[in-house]
């Protein structure tokens, strides 16, 4: 799934997200500083607020793009030194670009917050003293937020396109890997299956998890010190009172409990989705023998095989309750949880409509990234389950036939 890929993937993913922390970690403790040498402003709190789509070509702007250019290209050049793949530029390059357009979305978003706090301060106004705005102005909010639009709509189409290219290439890759070994693989129970649908549904599966996942982590990174600088507007919190940091701490405990409470009541659905497609296989196999040889697929062994099928299906009806109990309750309160956050602020009218939407705003995105696993829990299971089948298919490339039963009967699957 992964060697066919990407080089020496173990290296690479850790060498990845290693270098990705220590970069993110000069980027706001030194480099951000370092755009002065180039004529650049250095850090964005420096310039001048910019409400619409002119903060993307700013000079702080600038400059992080060309120090994101040079980090992508040290590693770029470094593993093609290494470990030189056929696959290295979509692989590599290809994952670059993704991170690159997934992290101007985010940045879309940070300048639609931006946007929030003028806007509804004017809307404050207009409604607190008739004919105080004019037209223009309003209408000139709007046309701001269409600007920004149109960018967040063009960009999320460019990286969708990019996206798809680069996971049918991943196929590609894994397809030929199967085919290239095809005669070790061939014998084992729903091999075609595995070759055909499995990679297509993997590559699928990583689609919509992976750029989500990417896009989740840098929300969290850009939306957390956007939450930080709207504190001082908050100065007591329901129950706690007033506490360092109100609304960054509160918002990460609340996300990381939901996050825990989820994934714990979802704990046995992995490895019953691993066994639905098994059991399935199981099923459909007989019926496939029964086209081609009239002794297979009697009735009363298809009863059985669907009998099984249907035993697993009742099973994760059945784990899916209390799941989408816990996952749906969670996701009600979430709605909620920041007016009860800002209940005493709101009540002593300490603070403006602009500042609570840009507060509320904040506190769902960083709240929403947290709850990744949570909106993706169903594709994420789905994904764990493909890649226990891809993986136990792998084994039999060296022979591994240990592999193969140990991963089949640890989830109580047939064993072929």
């Amino acid at each position: 799934m992964f060697k066919s890929f990407f080089p020496s993937p173990k290296l690479f993913f850790t060498s990845a997200a290693a270098w990705s922390l220590f970069c993110v970690l000069l980027w706001f403790f030194f480099a951000k500083d370092w755009g002065q040498f180039l004529g650049l402003e250095n850090h964005l709190a420096d310039a001048p607020t910019i409400a619409g789509v002119d903060i993307f070509w700013s000079k702080p702007f600038l400059w992080f793009y060309i120090f994101f250019a040079a980090i992508s290209a040290i590693f770029a050049a470094v593993w093609w030194k290494i470990s030189p793949h056929k696959w290295f530029a979509w692989s590599v390059l290809g994952s670059t670009l993704i991170v690159f357009t997934t992290y101007f979305q985010v940045q879309v978003s940070v300048a639609i917050n931006a946007w929030y706090g003028p806007f509804y301060d004017l809307i404050q106004k207009a409604l607190g003293k008739p004919n105080s705005v004019t037209l223009s102005e309003f209408f000139g909010h709007l046309a701001t937020f269409a600007w920004l639009a149109f960018v967040a709509v063009f960009v999320a189409v460019v990286t969708r396109f990019i996206v798809v290219h680069y996971i049918f290439r991943w196929r590609t890759a894994m397809n030929e890997y199967f085919i290239g070994h095809w005669q070790k693989l061939r014998t084992i129970e729903g091999a075609s299956q595995r070759v055909q649908d499995d990679t297509m549904r993997f590559a699928r599966s990583s689609e919509d998890i992976g750029v989500d996942l990417i896009e989740s982590i840098m929300t969290l990174i850009a939306f957390l010190p956007i939450l930080h600088s709207l504190e001082p507007a908050v100065k007591e919190v329901p129950v706690i009172g007033s506490i360092p940091y109100p609304l960054v701490t509160i918002s990460l405990v609340w996300a990381i409990f939901g996050t825990g409470f989820v994934a714990l009541c979802a704990a046995k659905l992995p490895g019953l989705n691993f066994k639905n497609q098994r059991v399935e296989a199981a099923y459909r196999k007989e019926l496939v023998f029964g086209e081609e040889n009239a002794s297979r697929a009697e009735p009363i062994t298809l009863a059985e095989l669907f009998g099984n099928v249907r035993r697993n299906y009742f099973t994760m009806y059945l784990h899916q309750i209390y799941f989408n109990l816990g996952r749906v309750s969670f996701l009600q309160a979430n709605s909620i949880m920041p007016y009860i956050i800002l209940a005493p602020t709101i009540v002593a009218g300490a603070i403006t409509l602009g500042t609570m939407e840009r507060i509320l705003n904040a506190f769902g995105q960083v709240r929403s990234s947290f709850n990744f696993l949570i909106n993706s829990w169903y594709p994420i299971v789905e994904l764990i389950s493909i890649h226990k089948r891809l993986k136990n298919f792998e084994a039999a490339v060296d022979g591994n036939q240990e592999t193969i039963v140990a991963a089949d009967e640890a989830y109580g699957a047939p064993v072929t």
